[in-house]
């Protein structure tokens, strides 16, 4: 499967790309297995998305998970750049549980290009974040983004 990983101010990344599709993104670092002209795009608009662009990705993605995952993550990818939702108010959107997406959220293939870490608790609580340092590299994230209530890292990341 080509992939190919490179370094970010949360750490390094590593995209996967099966066929036509971005299928993954994991916090770590391998050895390259040959760009491809969709792992580039994919780079251009991460690298333009950590220097603070609010880009709204335009790539093929696939993500693999339930019918239900993978509506939670189609909702996820029409939260705006610096916006935020509750797992409240997505689970009211979507009829179904707080904890249910927080579990897809927890489970998306794809980091960053969809945007669960955009979902946050009640109050703007820092609950749960699946990649890098968690809840460290969500803050990391939406200061960038500044989003609401977001305007300073609380954390120090060590990537």
């Amino acid at each position: 499967m080509p992939h190919v990983s490179f370094n970010t101010t949360v750490g390094f990344l590593t995209l996967f790309q099966d066929t036509d599709a971005l299928v993954a993104i994991e916090w770590g670092q391998a050895s390259d297995d040959g760009a491809t002209p969709l792992l580039d795009a994919a780079r251009r608009q991460i690298d333009a998305y950590f220097d603070g662009a609010p880009i709204a990705f335009d790539l093929p993605v696939r993500p693999v998970g339930t019918a239900f995952q993978r509506n939670v993550w189609r909702h996820l990818q029409h939260i705006p750049y610096g916006s935020i939702e509750t797992y409240g108010d997505v689970a009211a959107a979507l009829n179904t549980s707080a904890r249910a997406v927080g579990t897809a959220c927890g489970r998306n293939p794809l980091p960053i290009v969809i945007p669960c870490h955009r979902v946050v608790g009640a109050g703007h609580a820092l609950v749960g974040f699946s990649g890098g340092s968690g809840v460290d590299t969500k803050n990391a994230l939406l200061c960038l983004e500044n989003a609401p209530g977001f305007s300073t890292v609380q954390y120090a990341l060590n990537p």
